[in-house]
């Protein structure tokens, strides 16, 4: 894995300009032919194995019709892949409506989520979703509801067939399950909503408890750990760290940072409940907001 730059970005611009190439009905050969490039140039640009020039960029977009705001991403992520890390903040390189997170979410084989402070996205219920929505966006009822909407629908993922659905785990703090929404009922539909099913096998819930004390990842905020799994001969995506704050996410990929989180990771799920454990008292919690 290259240490000079990131490869997020130079992996989204692959996807995204072989999307459009796709989409336009013009084969790799054809494309290739069109701008004056190698087929083992092209390969490796949306393979996302190098970085791609703004002008480059430009040539491609043009052949493939590509409507102005998708360019204008790509010449964004173009930029970035050049950077030593990168820094994905919402409305400036790349515009806040292009939701990078969610393509990289849809192509993971699988997700691992500590959650310190508010449920997971992809396990949230509407009320719930409603309610953090509510705080976040104001009071735009059309925004909340759309943010809802499309929050249910990424949720879609998880009862996929076609390929098939990634595993998600959840480490979740007590605190998260403690901290309720003003709708009682709502709440306790979340909490259930949380508990291992047996109809849900590719989904894991555990908590980490009071009891468990502090721990290393009390300072790192919410993250996720992102797979990817290897398309036939492909070699796979490199694993890559999504944290999220106020005004913008993080995204990591190099060596010695993965193996940073996979290590907090470990101490984490060493001190989490099990998940039969953790049932219990998902459980509790809700029987005693019912008394």
């Amino acid at each position: 894995m290259s240490e000079t730059g990131s490869t997020v970005p130079r992996r989204q611009v692959g996807r995204l300009l072989r999307q459009l190439r796709e989409q336009a009905g013009i084969s790799l050969m054809g494309a290739a032919e069109e701008l004056e490039f190698s087929r083992a140039r092209m390969y490796r640009i949306e393979k996302g194995e190098v970085p791609v020039r703004k002008h480059d960029v430009i040539a491609m977009c043009n052949v493939y019709r590509a409507p102005a705001r998708i360019t204008e991403v790509l010449i964004g992520l173009a930029h970035e892949s050049k950077a030593k890390g990168w820094w994905h903040a919402y409305g400036d390189v790349v515009p806040a409506w292009f939701e990078l997170y969610v393509g990289m979410e849809q192509a993971a084989s699988r997700l691992r989520s500590f959650a310190p402070s508010v449920i997971p996205g992809l396990l949230q219920r509407p009320e719930y979703a409603e309610w953090i929505f509510r705080k976040w966006i104001g009071a735009d009822e059309a925004a909340v509801d759309n943010a809802v909407a499309m929050r249910l629908e990424r949720q879609s993922l998880l009862s996929r067939t076609r390929p098939r659905a990634p595993e998600l785990d959840v480490l979740i703090d007590e605190g998260v399950l403690r901290r309720a929404i003003p709708d009682a009922l709502g709440m306790q539909r979340q909490l259930a909503h949380l508990v291992n099913t047996p109809d849900r096998p590719g989904i894991s819930v555990r908590v980490i408890p009071f009891a468990a004390g502090p721990h290393k990842a009390a300072s790192s905020g919410q993250f996720t750990i992102l797979e990817f799994l290897g398309v036939g001969t492909a070699s796979p995506e490199p694993t890559t760290i999504y944290c999220e704050s106020l005004t913008g996410a993080l995204y990591l990929d190099k060596l010695h940072e993965v193996t940073t989180y996979e290590s907090i990771w470990g101490e984490l799920e060493s001190v989490a409940l099990s998940r039969a454990d953790s049932d219990d008292l998902i459980g509790a919690i809700i029987k005693e907001s019912d008394g």
